[in-house]
């Protein structure tokens, strides 16, 4: 009897993760349907998104969550911010979007991972450091894309950092409930 309680415990916990992690790809798929047109990459409500998943669901379940979503776009389900209009899968995955796309793992890795400071200021370099991967790789990527000549900096990563700043700044604000929530879904 016993052994069957704690099965059936860990099976729930098992159904819980699986439904928190598709749960998270919707809430990843509608955040990057909210977007702010730039070339050659747009801006959206994800990275606010893949923060709040890492903070929210602690790295493992958010990496989770990250990479099904990632794995969703792959096989051609329209997850993707430019996705179906400008083309599903992984020849979307592969254009410009794909370094960024690929730093969502890493954000959502060091948010999840991140023993968050009480000094105000302390949380917000942890955060501005955690979405920093986000920039970094879609950045290399970029230039690998479309050129080291082209200005990179003013293209791919230029546009974003005050609507960045913006995201990082509500994350801040919430973080407490991020942490309370956090409690119910790890």
């Amino acid at each position: 009897m016993y052994m069957e309680l704690i099965k059936e415990i860990k099976q729930s916990k098992i159904l819980k993760n699986v439904f928190v992690i598709l749960i998270g790809t919707i809430f990843l798929a509608i955040s990057s349907k909210i977007k702010i047109p730039f070339y050659p990459v747009p801006m959206t409500m994800q990275t606010f998104v893949v923060l709040f998943l890492g903070i929210a669901l602690g790295w493992k379940l958010g990496i989770a969550t990250v990479t099904l979503y990632l794995f969703e776009g792959i096989i051609g389900l329209p997850v993707f911010s430019g996705s179906p209009e400008k083309g599903i899968g992984i020849f979307y995955f592969t254009g410009p979007t794909m370094g960024y796309l690929v730093g969502f793992l890493f954000t959502v890795y060091f948010a999840g991972s991140i023993n968050f400071s009480n000094n105000l200021f302390i949380k917000f370099l942890q955060l501005l450091f955690s979405v920093s991967f986000i920039y970094v790789l879609g950045f290399l990527w970029l230039g690998t894309l479309i050129g080291w000549e082209k200005p990179l900096f003013k293209l791919g990563v230029q546009p974003f950092l005050l609507a960045e700043l913006f995201k990082i700044l509500i994350v801040l604000i919430v973080l407490p409930k991020i942490k309370k929530l956090s409690k119910y879904l790890q």
